[in-house]
């Protein structure tokens, strides 16, 4: 009767070693989840930033400006998910450059008719967008969901506004001065010479205006429209195709035994041409026997 109680209190002990080393293991693996959707996350949030964001109830101008690298699982992919976010948010692509570049090539023969080619090459793109200023922030954190891994994130924020003012003065100053001119040319300009001064000098005005007008534009569409420079590329990869060797000249070759019969063949056709020129010269065989006939006859009396 003593031997049960003891018994079920070992039973207790056991299980209680093992709940407590099963609740270990699984504390351990949900920490080390929990470690990679974090490394995961720090990847992709790292290319959000404050410094993209529309900066709220303020009369400064800024051009903003992002150049971001990063590796994808895929890179033709991520380029149609980036193209088609630009899109989506009223953006724009001004330059995409999709292409492959071999890292290294073999061949290695396997057999007499085929031949393994391996191919290790990187795929990249470089993208450039527009994007309104008001969706940088938006675009990036969209973009930021294809990072695998970022090599650098680089925002700028340039404040253009008394840049434009500065602008602006000019086109006024400009302006009136191109009234004033025009003015004293309608009434007070009376020589030639004057007039002609007078006129160079209202051009250059207005080409002053016009440059200050078309730098203002400028700088108002930079303002608008921010621009992001993308690097994306992806881990190398491995190619491999089997292809057919292509077979030597000797492969053709004919046996020996047609060989011989060709030479043979060959031969006759050569003795069939020597006598049909020997047969050709019957004339001059004929010419020189009669001369050798009259030689005999007549010349030796």
């Amino acid at each position: 009767m003593k031997t049960i109680p003891k018994v079920g209190l070992t039973l207790l002990i056991v299980g209680l070693v093992f709940s407590c080393k099963n609740g270990g293991e699984k504390s351990e693996n949900a920490s080390s989840a929990e470690e990679s959707v974090e490394t995961t996350s720090e990847a992709k949030d790292a290319t959000s930033s404050s410094a993209a964001a529309e900066p709220q109830k303020t009369n400064r101008k800024f051009i903003r400006k992002a150049d971001i690298k990063f590796k994808v699982k895929n890179v033709p992919k991520s380029t149609y998910a980036i193209e088609d976010a630009t899109t989506k948010f009223g953006g724009f692509v001004t330059y995409t450059n999709l292409q492959s570049t071999i890292s290294e090539k073999n061949e290695t023969k396997v057999s007499q008719d085929s031949t393994l080619e391996t191919t290790k090459y990187i795929v990249e793109n470089n993208i450039t967008i527009r994007v309104p200023n008001t969706r940088l922030d938006t675009v990036i954190k969209t973009i930021a969901k294809q990072v695998d891994f970022l090599d650098y994130r680089l925002i700028t924020a340039d404040d253009v506004s008394l840049e434009i003012l500065k602008n602006q003065m000019v086109q006024n100053r400009s302006n009136t001065s191109e009234k004033r001119i025009e003015k004293a040319i309608n009434e007070k300009g009376k020589k030639l010479n004057n007039i002609i001064d007078a006129e160079d000098y209202l051009n250059d005005k207005k080409v002053q205006n016009d440059n200050s007008k078309l730098e203002n534009l400028s700088l108002k569409d930079q303002v608008s429209f921010s621009t992001l420079t993308l690097q994306i590329y992806q881990r190398e990869t491995v190619r491999q195709e089997m292809i057919a060797n292509e077979k030597s000249s000797n492969a053709y070759r004919p046996n020996i035994g047609l060989q011989i019969w060709d030479s043979l063949k060959t031969g006759w056709f050569m003795l069939e041409a020597i006598i049909a020129f020997v047969v050709q010269l019957w004339g001059i065989a004929l010419l020189g026997f009669l001369t050798w006939f009259g030689y005999k006859k007549f010349l030796k009396k």
